[in-house]
Formats: C-alpha cells, structure tokens, sequence
C-alpha cells in the first residue's frame, strides 16, 4: 500500500520555553515540495502564540475528511455514468468531550454542493448511494471514529 509521509518542523527560535510562552507556528512539508504555515487553532491557544493565518491541525483534520470523501465521490460518480462539473464542500467540525471525556473532533459535517452535466444525472435516491459509497471507500473515513455525517446542498437533479 502507499505511504503517507508529512514532514513537520518547528524552532523555538530563542523563546524561553519552559514558560510555555513559545510560539506553536510551524511548517508542514510535502513529498510533491508543498509547503503550509501550521499552527495551534487560536481557540485553543492564544494569538501571538498562535498564528491565526495558518491552518490548524483541527481543520486539516475536516479539510482531510471531505477531500477524501470528494475524491471517493467523484471516483463512484464516474464508475456509475455521472459526470461531475464542479464539487465544493464547506464542511465544519464540531469539538467536544468525547465518551472518554477526553477533548476531540466528536463530529465532522460535509455539506457538497455538487454540480453535475449531461444527459445521465442522479435521482436524490442515487445521490444519497453515492455519498453512501464514497463514505464506505473513504481512507480518512474508515481510519477515524469522528461522526461524519453528509448533508447535500443539492439533489443531484437539479
């Protein structure tokens, strides 16, 4: 099977540490030679601290469950006759205790707003198999406990 590889590096660039007043930025690196300003959600901790401009382990975490849930739906999509003209998503992750009473991303909701063309579009029936189907193939998906729930903005026959 693949790897997935995901280089992180921080400094403390002379900050005194051990006060916990150091700076949570930091860089995510990729194989294809991305780069992407990370750090701690400012919800959590407090700007300077953090950088709100970055993105946040927490919305990685929701931005990583729909793109994947997008890409397995576009792959049934296209196994079933379907052409897909445009997909967006503004999905949104909810924290809170979970049964262990342990801070977490307890829910994750996509919202895909999908625009089909041609001839052959899905009834809502068909609409919610695919998203059923791509939930099901999902690697994200089948790898976290999260409740990710799918919410369309469009029925497909529109």
């Amino acid at each position: 099977m693949a790897k997935c590889e995901a280089k992180i590096a921080w400094e403390r660039k002379g900050a005194v540490f051990t006060d916990r007043q150091y700076s949570r930025a930091h860089r995510w690196s990729f194989d294809g030679g991305v780069e992407v300003p990370a750090s701690s959600s400012p919800g959590v901790v407090r700007e300077p601290l953090s950088d709100a401009s970055a993105v946040d382990p927490e919305e990685a975490f929701v931005a990583a469950i729909s793109s994947c849930h997008m890409l397995s739906f576009l792959d049934q999509a296209a196994r079933q006759g379907f052409t897909v003209e445009r997909y967006t998503d503004e999905a949104m992750g909810r924290m809170a205790k979970d049964e262990a009473g342990k801070i977490a991303v307890t829910l994750v909701t996509l919202h895909p707003d999908i625009e089909f063309t041609g001839d052959k579009r899905p009834s809502p029936e068909e609409l919610e198999h695919l998203h059923h189907q791509a939930h099901e193939v999902c690697f994200i998906a089948s790898s976290v406990k999260t409740d990710i729930r799918i919410e369309p903005v469009r029925t497909g026959s529109e």
